[in-house]
């Protein structure tokens, strides 16, 4: 059954495109916050050479909430192997056109959305062209969404601050509005610092946040990121998080403790990735805390179980304390 629910949730890469597969079926009352930081890969190419923001992220929150024929939908993400377009995506690609006919970003989105039948609203979270940089903590500044992940080849040093330029950007219409009148406010999963935290740093987005009546929940990443979470436990993530808007921003914090098969820890130990461990102890002085099997192996990797996400938080979302009862 379709519950008239308003959930907003808050983020971007393919973290939150799959949450959103499983939320729709749930509601249809939507809001996607997504961030246009990204530099790298098709988005990267479309901004340096259209100077529009990046559209990445955007393009796979609309193919999730997407209504439309299935081989309309796989259209939207096909990627280009070979010749001048090499890299691009259709649907990047559509979306940049759109972008040229239009008079800001978030109206080229609305369009885009219109035409695939997008059950719910796909907002980037600001229409300025933000660059991201992180400051390490033995003082060093890496420029760049897609750099920040790869400065372990250089000084082996944590993130202790991410940066936008320009500071506070102004929020798109729309977003403010749609968190405060949320009744369910969820943040991730996706990277924390290149795909969570970046919507934050939005000015008003944080306060809007705080002020908003909804239950809000903090969905905690699986594995830990090379270059971005590597040695962070459940509860570092959460306080990064904290420490670029506010303590006790997440009413509820949503973990996975399904056993990882050895032989994956190894695969993924190869690149610097590792299980975050479930530090309840820490997390529980602020939040609450859901752990269950959230897991979905596929083509040797590991994301979460969209449906089973989806039914949690929207339980989760009747009842804080519905895991409690049961």
């Amino acid at each position: 059954m379709i519950s008239d629910t308003r959930v907003v949730a808050i983020g971007g890469g393919t973290g939150l495109s799959t949450m959103l597969k499983g939320l729709k079926l749930h509601t249809h009352n939507i809001t996607a916050v997504v961030t246009v930081a990204d530099d790298g890969g098709s988005s990267g190419m479309l901004r340096s050479d259209l100077g529009m923001l990046a559209p990445g992220d955007v393009r796979n929150c609309v193919s999730a909430l997407a209504e439309v024929d299935p081989v309309m939908g796989e259209l939207l993400n096909f990627r280009f192997k070979d010749g001048s377009l090499k890299g691009h995506s259709l649907g990047n690609l559509f979306l940049a056109a759109l972008n040229e006919t239009s008079s800001s970003f978030d109206e080229a989105v609305k369009k885009f959305s219109r035409l695939a039948g997008v059950v719910g609203t796909v907002y980037p979270v600001t229409n300025e062209a933000v660059t991201l940089s992180a400051l390490l903590e033995n003082g060093e500044v890496i420029d760049g969404e897609s750099h920040i992940g790869t400065h372990r080849d250089g000084a082996q040093s944590g993130i202790a601050k991410l940066m936008i330029n320009p500071e506070k950007p102004k929020p798109v219409d729309g977003v403010i509005r749609a968190i405060e009148k949320a009744d369910i406010i969820v943040l991730g999963p996706g990277s924390l610092y290149t795909s969570i935290i970046p919507n934050l740093l939005v000015d008003g987005v944080a306060d809007a946040i705080k002020e908003s009546a909804a239950v809000k929940i903090y969905v905690c990443n699986i594995m830990s990121q090379p270059g971005e979470t590597e040695g962070y436990t459940a509860n570092d993530h959460l306080a990064a998080i904290e420490r670029h808007s506010y303590e006790g921003i997440a009413d509820i914090v949503i973990a996975n403790n399904a056993i990882i098969p050895e032989s994956l820890k190894m695969k993924y130990a190869e690149e610097n990735a590792y299980e975050v461990e479930i530090d309840a102890a820490k997390i529980l002085t602020r939040s609450k805390l859901v752990q269950g099997n959230l897991m979905l192996v596929r083509n040797d990797k590991i994301r979460h179980n969209f449906s089973r996400l989806a039914r949690t938080i929207m339980r989760l979302g009747g009842d804080v304390n519905y895991f409690e009862n049961k």
